[in-house]
């Protein structure tokens, strides 16, 4: 399984960099973090269906979706990690969680979703937010695995 994540944004170094790359070096399924940005002046529902058309054609054709919205569902890590046993064992090729901008994703792209998630009801930093996804990947790799990682 290939897992891909897209978002809105451009690529700073940092530390945020940093602990995605730390996470990324864990996980045994190969993971990639690409950004997308629209140049052009819009706002609004423009700009959401915008950046919704750049992260659908950074994504492999076929690919599970999975949008990253407030409005999702806010699992535990288990159950995170449950959801993520499933993908694997019903062969998904690549799994692909998307990000959208500041103003958050269009409509019409999270009902193509297969699965909308949050990361909890706070609003987290945009830069961070690839990181704690990367986290709670390797968080569920440990569940899955049985590894202690998730009761240290």
């Amino acid at each position: 399984m290939r897992i891909t994540i897209i978002a809105v944004g451009r690529r700073k170094q940092g530390p945020e960099q940093d602990l995605f790359d730390q996470y990324k070096a864990r996980l045994p399924w190969p993971l990639e973090l690409k950004l997308v940005e629209e140049k052009k002046p819009l706002s609004g529902d423009a700009l959401k269906a915008r950046e919704a058309e750049l992260l659908l054609a950074a994504a492999p054709d076929g690919a599970t979706l999975v949008a990253l919205d407030e409005r999702g569902t806010s699992d535990t890590s288990p159950k995170f990690a449950e959801r993520l046993g499933a993908w694997r064992d019903d062969g998904v090729r690549d799994l692909v969680f998307l990000i959208g901008g500041a103003d958050g994703l269009a409509a019409d792209l999270r009902k193509k979703a297969g699965f909308v998630m949050a990361l909890g009801a706070q609003t987290w930093p945009h830069q961070l937010v690839p990181a704690l996804l990367a986290e709670q990947l390797y968080r569920g790799h440990a569940i899955l695995t049985g590894h202690p990682y998730h009761r240290v």
